[in-house]
């Protein structure tokens, strides 16, 4: 494998810096801290990119809080300042990462996204029998640092660049050695990149041709139920030999009984919500109704945000339309 060099002084261009505050304000220009930022902004380039060439920037200032977004998550993100370095990092590296990413990993990517990836699962759907859906076990948290590092010095030839990935990775449980946090724009980037190492395993060695991952859910297809259990043991001995990670789910299905993929149920001739997400449709827009009617959302607030839900529920082209109707006619109705 080709190792990619040059990036660090690019890393540290001011222009790039410049980018790097915008990325990182964007929505959040009202909070003071960014205003305080935005208001001494070559002065804090300059400060951050010397800390940084002295090794004196200090990472690892976490804010954390918690979600139940279906499940409970603890979202650490990091300090404003913190975001803006990501950014800069990743602005010089992302491209090469995703490059070295193969064409069925849909998660952070640029003009990809979840509509993409089901719309591709729904191809192989309708095309394939059998399908094997596997799943990382606490992803996240289970990413072993010193191969996480070692990988990425197999793409990066650069000595600077590494020992920033080293600060910024060991930076969250670095007296444990495992982990990434969830909310950190690195992180993702990082995780996409860990798991990419069974894509190409996947791709290149099992020579699998209906393959899709999203982060860390992945689907493979087949016409032998066999072959899929014999595909899910190397799946799961590389996963845990290479990656030392571990498989919380491994089921294998008809296509025609419907699979369970990113919110959704796909069958061969459609695609449907699942029930999961219609629980959360439907609290969602019961959340929005109650918060209008009290008048702590504006007729826009309340437009945009149906939109956004109208968009995640015909996501991919899925059947949604009577069940959104179902939930919005009697809404509808009550207005005066």
């Amino acid at each position: 494998m080709k190792r990619v060099g040059g990036l660090y002084k690019a890393m540290l261009d001011r222009e790039n810096f410049l980018l790097a505050f915008h990325r990182a304000a964007k929505g959040k220009r009202y909070r003071a801290k960014v205003g305080e930022f935005q208001d001494d902004l070559p002065n804090w380039m300059t400060s951050i990119r010397q800390r940084l060439c002295s090794g004196n920037f200090i990472f690892g200032r976490f804010h954390q809080f918690l979600i139940r977004d279906p499940k409970e998550r603890i979202i650490t993100a990091p300090c404003f300042e913190e975001r803006v370095v990501h950014h800069a990092i990743m602005n010089v590296c992302e491209p090469v990462l995703d490059r070295w990413l193969i064409d069925d990993t849909y998660a952070c990517r640029v003009g990809r996204g979840r509509e993409a990836a089901v719309k591709q699962a729904m191809h192989f759907c309708r095309t394939q029998s059998w399908c094997l859906k596997l799943d990382v076990r606490k992803y996240f948290d289970s990413i072993d640092h010193d191969r996480l590092l070692e990988l990425l010095t197999r793409r990066f030839k650069e000595v600077p660049l590494h020992t920033l990935f080293d600060r910024i990775v060991r930076s969250y449980r670095g007296s444990q050695g495992i982990g990434l946090p969830i909310g950190s724009l690195m992180s993702q980037h990082f995780a996409n990149f860990y798991l990419g190492w069974l894509d190409r395993y996947v791709k290149e060695a099992l020579q699998i041709r209906g393959y899709v991952r999203y982060m860390d859910d992945m689907l493979l297809w087949g016409d032998d139920r066999l072959e899929l259990q014999r595909i899910q043991r190397e799946c799961e001995s590389f996963v845990s030999d290479q990656l030392k990670l571990e498989f919380k789910l491994a089921q294998i299905r008809r296509v025609e009984h419907g699979v369970s993929f990113l919110g959704c149920r796909l069958f061969p001739a459609h695609i449907e919500l699942n029930r999961r997400s219609k629980q959360r449709w439907r609290s969602r827009v019961r959340f929005l109704e109650k918060a209008y009617r009290l008048g702590l959302i504006s007729d826009l607030d309340l437009q945009k945000r149906l939109a956004s839900l109208t968009a995640f529920a015909r996501g991919g082209g899925a059947r949604s339309w009577k069940f959104r109707t179902s939930v919005l006619e009697p809404w509808q109705v009550d207005e005066p």
